[in-house]
């Protein structure tokens, strides 16, 4: 696939075009979420990496925001466009509530974060929500993506994918 810009991602733009029809082709779905998933490894890593380094909490609870804030666009995603279409598949395997409720347990950890009244407690707290949407993502990706692509046609998957196009050009308009 040819993803080449026509404009600089930063500058009096504000990154505006950079997600639209003309500078992307098709994508399955299940491309642009673990595409999403590798932004977020990376995220993480130099999450884990500064994290020893951070002096206070305040420090902390802005690297748990910057998390949080871009897990929602990606959690809510996952759960309009992706989740729901297979709901009836993990009724039959008995996992109908467990990625749901993973998405609201690392939301649930990341706002804790936010209460914390001490840098140790932060640094675990944070960490610890790491390593859940790192699990996560790792379920994701050995269950939930073989199986999207094995039940639903490439035809639905890439539909899928231009409606999450549409909402990342609104999004930055």
């Amino acid at each position: 696939m040819d993803f080449a810009f026509s404009q600089k991602t930063t500058g009096a733009t504000g990154g505006k075009g950079l997600f639209d029809s003309t500078h992307f082709g098709t994508m399955k779905i299940t491309d642009v979420l673990r595409a999403e998933h590798a932004v977020f490894h990376n995220l993480f890593d130099h999450i884990e990496a500064v994290l020893p380094r951070t002096r206070t909490a305040a420090e902390v609870k802005s690297l748990a925001t910057v998390v949080e804030t871009l897990l929602a666009p990606h959690t809510k995603t996952e759960d309009d466009l992706f989740m729901e279409p297979l709901e009836h598949c993990f009724d039959q395997i008995g996992q109908q509530e467990t990625f749901h409720d993973e998405h609201k347990r690392i939301d649930a950890e990341l706002a804790k974060v936010q209460q914390a009244r001490n840098l140790k407690a932060a640094r675990a707290i944070l960490l610890g929500a790491v390593a859940a949407a790192r699990d996560h993502f790792d379920k994701e990706e050995r269950i939930v993506f073989p199986l999207a692509e094995r039940i639903l046609k490439a035809k639905t998957l890439s539909k899928l994918g231009e409606t999450w196009l549409r909402r990342r050009e609104v999004a930055v308009k």
